[in-house]
């Protein structure tokens, strides 16, 4: 299982930046996908880091968030800038074998 931490209220044009642990060392084997899921709307790809370290961002990121990965921590990261408030959604973060979390919200305000 993966725990998400990090969200909260920001304003328009602010910053979070995102944790999401595993419980498991099988850490560093998989890539880590973010995802996000809005009100009323489908659950969408954020952000891939391979477990190389390549990455790869759904194309409304723009250059905005960064993701990350710490293997010797167990640990992933979405750094988030230039917030919008479109932006507002529950993350989630995910490996090929764990289950949805319960993902951590993040509220935009304009």
């Amino acid at each position: 299982q993966m725990v998400e931490s990090g969200g909260g209220l920001v304003q328009a044009g602010g910053s979070l930046r995102l944790s999401c642990v595993a419980s498991r060392s099988f850490f560093s084997l998989y890539r880590i996908d973010w995802y996000r899921q809005a009100p009323g709307k489908q659950r969408e790809l954020v952000a891939t880091i391979a477990a190389g370290g390549d990455t790869i961002y759904g194309d409304f990121v723009q250059g905005r968030f960064t993701i990350s990965r710490d293997n010797a921590k167990n640990t992933a990261y979405l750094q988030m800038n230039s917030l919008k408030p479109e932006d507002t959604a529950v993350y989630y973060c995910k490996a090929p074998v764990t289950d949805w979390g319960p993902g951590t919200r993040v509220t935009v305000s304009s």
